[in-house]
């Protein structure tokens, strides 16, 4: 059994809502900048956002937060 408390689960949370964030950021970036050259790099970052959201939300989940 793990011995995080509450607390614990709440940062860790943030931590995975801070690297779905930062992957967002990277394709704003992208779109706001560079779209025309580095268009190829949208579909691997967008699956790397999706599965930061989707463990972010499960994370959510599992410890009802």
């Amino acid at each position: 059994m793990s011995d995080m408390t509450e607390a614990d689960h709440k940062k860790e949370l943030a931590k995975l809502k801070r690297f779905a964030v930062e992957i967002a950021s990277e394709i704003h970036d992208i779109v706001e900048d560079t779209v025309w050259t580095n268009h190829v790099k949208m579909p691997e970052l967008a699956q790397k956002l999706y599965e930061a959201v989707e463990k972010a939300n499960n994370y959510k989940a599992e410890h009802s937060l």
